[in-house]
C-alpha cells in the first residue's frame, strides 16, 4: 500500500513508524526540514520539505499513485484542504483527517465531512478519543488499560498480577473450569519486558501483565477474580480544562452529577468559560503545581487526580504532589514515550499516551480485510482487533480444536447476534461473526489474509 502522511510530528511519524515497519511504501511531507530529515534518517520512508496541502508538493509526493493520505498536522485547516487537493486533483481513495477543533464536529454539521461537500472518509478527534479513554479508565479502576470492541459488548483489559492475585500459578485452561460462566478469556502476557500470546497450558505469575478479553458486563468481576476491588473515585481533581479536560468533567456532570469534581486552570480566560458551561464541577483559577492551589482544591480528599494539561512536565510533576498530598490515585496524559517508565517508580498509578490512541484509530482503516476495530498495546509490540468473518475465511465452519492458528494468534471473544460467546475446542466460527483477537505484530498479516475478501466471494 502507497499512503502519504502529512505532519512528521510525534503522531506522524508514530504512524510512519508503524506502517514502514509492514513494508508499506511511506512517503511524509513537512514544513520543517529538521523533522523531515529525522523521519527519513530513522525510518524507511521518504521525506518531503513542503506544505501539505499543496498540489505540487503533493504530487512530488507521489498522490496521483496513492491508496491513502493521512493528514496529521497541527492544524485542522490543512488537514482538510490536504483531503481536498488529494481528492480532487488525485482522485486518492482513502483520505483521513486529524480534527482537533470540536465546531467542525457537532452533530448540526455532520454533512461537511461527505463526498459532495469536504470528501474524507475518516475524521479523528484525538480529544474525543482521548477523553473517552480517560472516562473508562475512571469507570475501571484496577484496569491498567482498557479497549472497547464490537459495538461495546466487548473489551479488552489488561490487568496487573499483584502478589495476592488469587489466579497465579494455575493453568489458564483451569480457570474457565473454575468459573465456566464467566465471559473473560486470557490471551497475552506481557512478562520481564516480553509481550506473547498465550497458550491453555500457561500460567500467571506475580507482576505479568494479563490481557483479557471479556463482555463488557464482566469486567468487574474480571478485575475481582485478579484481586482488583478499586472502588470507583467518588472525588476527582482535573489538572487541565482544555478540550480533554473539559470533555472528561463535561461527560462526568451529565452521567454522574453526584461524583464531585474540580478543575485546575492556569489560563484565567479559559477557567471562566469552563465554570459557565459545567453544572455541578468546581473550577479553580490557578497552576497545578502550586500546592496552596492543589490544597484548595482538597486534593487531600480526593479519590483520584487526573493530569491533562499539554505538559507532560505538568502532568508528572503534579500528579507527584498530589500523591504525596495524600490523593489516593493519579493518572496522567503522556506524549512523550520516554517518561513512561518514570511513572511507577514515583507513584502514578496509570497513564494514557494520546499518541498511541490515535494512532490505532489510523491502523483500523489501513488494515487490510473486514478489520473493525484496532488497538495497538506495548508500543505498537501488539494489537487487539475485531473482524468480520466472511464466508471464504478458513476460519468458517471448523471446531476451534482443528484449526491451525498462526503463533502469536489468539481468539477472545465472538460477538453473534447480539450475544458474547467465550469460545472453546467445540466452538465454530459462522459467517458475519465479529472476531476479537489479540495478535502479535508478526501475525498481523496473517489476520488480515483470514478475514481478507477473496475472488470467491464475489
Amino acid at each position: 500500500m502507497k499512503v502519504i502522511i502529512c505532519g512528521a510530528g510525534q503522531v506522524g511519524y508514530g504512524i510512519a513508524e508503524r506502517l514502514s515497519q509492514e513494508d508499506n511504501d511511506v512517503s511524509v511531507i513537512d514544513t520543517s526540514a529538521s523533522l523531515v530529515g529525522h523521519i527519513t534518517e530513522t525510518l524507511d520512508v521518504r521525506g518531503y520539505v513542503g506544505h501539505g496541502a499543496h498540489p505540487d508538493v503533493l504530487a512530488k509526493a507521489g498522490a496521483d499513485q496513492a491508496d491513502m493520505i493521512i493528514a496529521v498536522t497541527l492544524y485542522d485547516e490543512i488537514n482538510m484542504v490536504a483531503c481536498q487537493v488529494a481528492h480532487s486533483l488525485f482522485n486518492v481513495p482513502t483520505k483521513i483527517a486529524r480534527i482537533r477543533s470540536q465546531s467542525y464536529l457537532r452533530p448540526e454539521y455532520s454533512d461537511l465531512f461527505s463526498r459532495d461537500n469536504m470528501p474524507i472518509d475518516v475524521t479523528i478527534s484525538p480529544e474525543v478519543e482521548v477523553g473517552k479513554m480517560v472516562l473508562r479508565r475512571i469507570s475501571f479502576p484496577g484496569a491498567n488499560d482498557i479497549a472497547r470492541f464490537a459495538d461495546d459488548h466487548i473489551a479488552m483489559v489488561a490487568i496487573e498480577c499483584m502478589e495476592d492475585c488469587p489466579v497465579v500459578n494455575t493453568p489458564l485452561h483451569q480457570l474457565s473450569q473454575l468459573f465456566p460462566d464467566l465471559m473473560a478469556t486470557v490471551t497475552a502476557i506481557y512478562r520481564n519486558g516480553r509481550l506473547h500470546a498465550v497458550h491453555s497450558t500457561d500460567q500467571l505469575l506475580v507482576g505479568d501483565l494479563a490481557y483479557v478479553i471479556c463482555q463488557r458486563d464482566h469486567i468487574r468481576r474480571t478485575l475481582g477474580l485478579f484481586g482488583h476491588e478499586e472502588q470507583e473515585a467518588g472525588r476527582i481533581v482535573i489538572a487541565g480544562g482544555g478540550n480533554i479536560g473539559y470533555f472528561v468533567a463535561r461527560t462526568i456532570d451529565e452521567m454522574q452529577p453526584r461524583m464531585k469534581v474540580k478543575i485546575i486552570e492556569g489560563d484565567r480566560e479559559r477557567a471562566v468559560s469552563v465554570s459557565d458551561q459545567l453544572r455541578h464541577a468546581i473550577v479553580l483559577h490557578g497552576s497545578a503545581l502550586d500546592q496552596n492551589v492543589l490544597m484548595q482544591a482538597d486534593i487531600q480528599d480526593a479519590d483520584l487526580m487526573v493530569a491533562l494539561t499539554n505538559s507532560d512536565q505538568t502532568n508528572v510533576l503534579s500528579a507527584a504532589m498530589a500523591k504525596r498530598l495524600g490523593c489516593k490515585s493519579g493518572m496522567i496524559l503522556i506524549n512523550d514515550p520516554s517518561y513512561q517508565d518514570l511513572t511507577t517508580s514515583i507513584g502514578i498509578d496509570a497513564y494514557i499516551n494520546p499518541r498511541a490512541v490515535t494512532i490505532s484509530r489510523v491502523l483500523q482503516h489501513v488494515r487490510k480485510g473486514r478489520i473493525r476495530s484496532v488497538y495497538a498495546v506495548q508500543k505498537g509490540a501488539a494489537e487487539v482487533i475485531e473482524a468480520e468473518a466472511l464466508e471464504t475465511s478458513p476460519l468458517v465452519g471448523r471446531p476451534f480444536r482443528d484449526l491451525e492458528l498462526p503463533e502469536g494468534m489468539r481468539i477472545g471473544a465472538i460477538y453473534r447476534d447480539g450475544a458474547v460467546l467465550r469460545p472453546d475446542g467445540s466452538t465454530r466460527i459462522k459467517t458475519k461473526d465479529r472476531v476479537v483477537l489479540f495478535v502479535t505484530a508478526a501475525a498481523i498479516r496473517d489476520v488480515e489474509q483470514m478475514f481478507r475478501v477473496s475472488i470467491q466471494y464475489f
